[in-house]
């Protein structure tokens, strides 16, 4: 079978979804292709950070995201009443996340700071598991008529500078682009001569869901130990080892019941019997990132680009972030709309968010050692995050509002994620981006604002209304993921065209 398809995407979990759908919000014609026949039901991350939630929660999202936290929190309470164990022990207040499974203490991390402000009702929402998140985005995905083709394994490419031949292992598509959404061992990177610089594992890793006797003596939460951490519940059967003394021998074999058993007791100490295994997966803390997200017509997202250890559950924030950003340019780029050159800010404003990445995960390891100078130092950071400024420094940044883009210009939002301004409609800034469109926000009924951003119709659409609360804005430009591109205090219009132009393509004819 050949066929011609807009986009190839390579990859159906979150990053590979996520794309998919906003390549068919923008109009575009996409095909994912994925080697698994079903989904992938192992356990993975099991919360998300702001910018996931209000990306979610622009493209009407949010109600699915609270329903899902809603079962969780349910299971979450029924294994403390099962087991009788509190979700907080040793006198240790509630926590908001953790770093090297340092926990920060909600009670420390100062909400008041203006970083937390006008986030909306998305940053309410943060308990949904990745699995969720992917059957989530499979059932937009079918809403919007995206085609996934599961059981497909793609085997080889060619760029000719015009398109690119995909050849599956059955049948062969001619596309404009492909992405590869495929994983930490993408296929897709690999037969692109891709460069993926960075450090070697030095841990071994298990996560799980399990059936276990023996079990009442293992404590909730994250624990150190003279071999390493390990921290069991908040759900039930859940427990995952971190141990220190090299990667894994073997990635490729099922995790076996004998390998979590002798994980769990070598870690914490307690003779536990591991009776069953729902889902299990081997990790480890290899750490690497390709240069450039792109090569002519093939572009990288999510662990294809990234990859790095799970903790902190930034892997799958890191990759919708990486679709969000480049969805709405690709499509541009498709439609003609947009200059082929506007792809070269995906790499320009991702990577950068990706080094950030890895470079905290890296640091966790570090914290996770078991000799005397890293317990140390463990110490030391322990005290630092149970301060005031610390937890909050951190707390900013794992909950992703710290994020940003350099894209200059002089108003200190513009780079910045938009403010979810509460509008006097009875609606707020971030339920008007269920569309394709930028949105440029109008809080005083400018009638030359109107008509400078005419000829950017059906790419920019413009939303006049008053806000609840006094705004020092006059306007707001946003990028369909959510960026802010200009920004005007008091009514002054200066270099709004010069943005739409830089970000919208071409002013078209009236």
């Amino acid at each position: 079978m050949n066929e011609t398809r807009d986009v190839v995407v390579v990859g159906a979990g979150p990053v590979g979804l996520m794309l998919a759908c906003e390549l068919r919000l923008g109009g575009v014609d996409v095909l994912v292709v994925e080697r698994l026949a079903e989904p992938d039901r192992t356990i993975k991350a099991g919360a998300i950070n702001v910018p996931t939630a209000q990306a979610m929660y622009r493209r009407g999202l949010l109600p699915e995201l609270r329903a899902e936290q809603e079962t969780a929190l349910a299971r979450f309470a029924q294994f403390r009443r099962d087991g009788g164990m509190p979700l907080v022990t040793d006198g240790r207040r509630p926590a908001a996340g953790h770093f090297a499974g340092i926990m920060l203490d909600v009670d420390a991390i100062d909400f008041d700071d203006p970083r937390f402000a006008e986030l909306g009702p998305a940053a309410e929402v943060f308990l949904v598991a990745q699995q969720s998140i992917e059957a989530i985005l499979a059932r937009r995905a079918a809403d919007l008529g995206v085609e996934i083709r599961r059981g497909t394994q793609v085997v080889g490419f060619s760029d000719d500078g015009e398109g690119v031949t995909v050849d599956c292992a059955d049948h062969t598509v001619r596309t404009g682009w492909l992405v590869g959404c495929d994983g930490g061992r993408s296929i897709v990177r690999k037969l692109g001569g891709f460069e993926f610089p960075g450090v070697g594992p030095e841990i071994t890793g298990h996560q799980a869901i399990v059936e276990m006797t023996g079990a009442e003596d293992l404590r909730m939460g994250w624990n150190t130990t003279p071999s390493g951490m390990y921290t069991y519940g908040p759900m039930p059967g859940r427990v995952l080892t971190v141990e220190l003394d090299g990667p894994p021998a073997d990635r490729e074999t099922p995790v076996t019941a004998a390998e979590l058993q002798q994980s769990i007791r070598t870690v914490s100490g307690v003779p536990v019997v591991v009776t069953a295994v729902h889902s299990a997966t081997r990790f480890t803390d290899n750490t690497r990132q390709v240069p450039d997200y792109r090569k002519g017509r093939v572009l990288l997202a999510g662990d294809a680009a990234h990859v790095h250890s799970p903790f902190g559950g930034q892997g799958l924030n890191l990759g919708v972030g990486d679709a969000v950003n480049l969805g709405w340019k690709l499509s541009g780029v498709v439609r003609g709309w947009a200059p082929e050159g506007l792809l070269d800010t995906y790499t320009a404003e991702r990577h950068p968010i990706g080094v950030w990445v890895l470079e905290w995960t890296r640091a966790q390891v570090a914290l996770m050692r078991t000799d005397a100078r890293s317990r140390a130092l463990r110490a030391v950071i322990a005290e630092l995050l149970a301060s005031r400024d610390g937890a909050t420094g951190v707390f900013e940044k794992i909950s992703g509002v710290q994020h940003r883009y350099d894209l200059g210009g002089g108003h200190p939002l513009i780079g910045a994620a938009t403010p979810d301004i509460e509008l006097a409609d009875g609606t707020r800034l971030g339920a008007h981006f269920t569309g394709a469109e930028a949105v440029l926000l109008d809080l005083t009924d400018s009638a030359d604002l109107r008509s400078r951003v005419a000829g950017w119709s059906g790419r920019v659409r413009v939303v006049t209304a008053e806000p609840t609360q006094p705004q020092k804005l006059s306007a707001l430009l946003v990028r369909p993921d959510g960026c802010v591109a200009w920004a005007a205090d008091g009514g002054d219009l200066d270099g709004l065209e010069e943005s739409l132009g830089r970000w919208f393509g071409a002013r078209s004819a009236q």
